[in-house]
């Protein structure tokens, strides 16, 4: 039998059931669908973490300290990422630190990056120690940055902020809002990619006089005034004090030391430090790395320069690469056992697939004895109900590729970011041809073993 003539009687047969053909690729239909958003939302994701990490420069490193009362007292803070134990390193006249033997009383590191802060023990123990060690009252400071730029080697840029949550009055608002207001220092806008839309950033001036100005972010200039422009020059209330804008920022849409600019308001730091922090005041400092494969060493080189500053301390070192890594994967690991669910969703419509087709083999042995006695091959049979299982299943994967493309606007309504590819669209129909052809393949191969009756009887 000619190909053109066993997909004639398999359209005939498809058309003749167009009800049982639709409920049985239901599940195919849902398999494609799934398929095709889980990769499209799976690209969504990783298309947010780059822009709300895109002002992060991957060689960033944040230092910050935490006294053990504060953390046995709130219970929060950040993670523990690395520190030094007290003993000290010392620094040869080629610049880079040796670390002594933890038993000779030197300093002992806890890697920020590496395999250990995956391990759970590892944190626990980390910030044990810390409860222990960060009994001290230390604040963070512009001469520590000056040592870690002076005794660091491989470090382009340094700074210092701090943020907190601020109450805020001003412009069209009717009553005080907390905001995220960040105390920073001239280059905070260098190191986190900034870009001044309208007027000026913090200066060196604002800072050695604690001048009363701010730079606000682009969301935060419509929400307090309506728009940048008419934002600009005018003046807002930081916890009772007014503050002159001198800038507007860009509209950055992403993430820089933890904040998202766009809703943040930038002052100089000496000022948030007697204006609206006070006791609360607990900076970060931030370095940029020249070479991103030496983060590591970097961070070692830091630890060990604060353990001569501060010989009972530990502080929490972080890097952003490290971090953004981690959103990467979290955001892809998810896609996975999304993928997972599609996949099993498949094996759900390939059996519905057999069940009928075994069904539809008992309902047609008269067609079978028909076709064998005009001369059809087993070969014949077998491939008229393969086809007919993967024009079934490949029915299902167009509808179900359609499906998904109807409803990435109503996910994206929902607030979820969402990237439509070729991608997704190849793999839903490699799976309905897959499960066409596996699920299909035993109740064809079923059909093509039939003994006409004529044939049992001559034996």
């Amino acid at each position: 039998m000619r190909f053109t003539e066993l997909l004639h009687l398999v359209w005939v047969n498809i058309m003749g059931n167009k009800t049982r053909v639709i409920l049985t690729s239901l599940g195919i239909i849902v398999g494609a669908a799934t398929i095709v958003m889980v990769l499209a939302i799976g690209k969504g994701g990783e298309a947010d973490v780059a822009d709300q990490y895109k002002t992060l420069n991957a060689g960033a490193v944040d230092i910050t300290y935490e006294r053990a009362s504060d953390m046995t007292g709130g219970g929060g803070g950040a993670m523990p990422g690395g520190g030094a134990m007290p003993g000290g390193g010392t620094m040869p006249d080629g610049g880079a630190f040796t670390m002594p033997d933890f038993a000779d009383g030197g300093a002992f590191s806890f890697g920020s990056s590496g395999s250990a802060n995956n391990n759970a023990m590892d944190s626990m123990i980390q910030d044990a120690m810390r409860q222990m060690m960060n009994t001290e009252n230390i604040t963070l400071s512009e001469s520590d940055v000056e040592d870690l730029e002076l005794f660091v080697p491989g470090l382009s840029a340094a700074s210092i902020s701090a943020t907190t949550e601020g109450s805020v009055s001003g412009g069209i608002l009717d009553e005080a809002a907390e905001y995220t207001v960040a105390g920073v220092t001239a280059d905070y806008a260098t190191i986190s990619n900034l870009q001044v839309g309208l007027g000026d950033f913090i200066t060196d001036d604002d800072n050695q006089n604690a001048s009363k100005v701010c730079v606000i972010g682009y969301s935060l200039a419509q929400e307090i005034f309506g728009s940048a422009i008419d934002a600009y020059d005018s003046t807002i209330y930081i916890e009772n004090t007014p503050f002159v804008v001198n800038g507007v920022l860009m509209e950055m849409g992403s993430v820089a030391s933890g904040i998202s600019p766009d809703d943040s308001i930038f002052i100089p730091l000496s000022t948030s430090k007697k204006y609206v922090m006070g006791n609360d005041y607990s900076p970060t400092i931030t370095v940029i790395a020249d070479d991103v494969s030496t983060v590591d060493t970097t961070i070692s080189n830091i630890q060990a320069v604060l353990a001569e500053s501060y010989p009972n301390a530990s502080f929490t070192i972080t890097d952003a690469g490290a971090e953004r890594e981690a959103a990467t994967e979290s955001a892809n690991t998810l896609s996975f056992l999304l993928l997972a669910v599609a996949s099993i969703v498949f094996v759900v419509g390939g059996i519905g697939i057999m069940n009928v087709l075994f069904v539809s083999v008992k309902e047609r042995t008269q067609e079978i004895g028909i076709l064998k006695a005009i001369g059809s091959s087993k070969r014949d049979i077998l491939m008229e109900f393969l086809l007919e299982a993967n024009m079934i299943s490949l029915f299902g994967g167009i509808v179900g590729i359609i499906v998904s493309n109807l409803m990435m606007p109503v996910v994206e309504a929902m607030g979820q970011t969402v990237v439509a590819s070729m991608e997704g669209v190849m793999i839903a129909f490699l799976f309905a041809i897959a499960t066409g052809t596996l699920f299909g393949f035993y109740p064809a191969w079923k059909a093509a073993s039939l003994v006409p009756i004529d044939a049992l009887n001559e034996q």
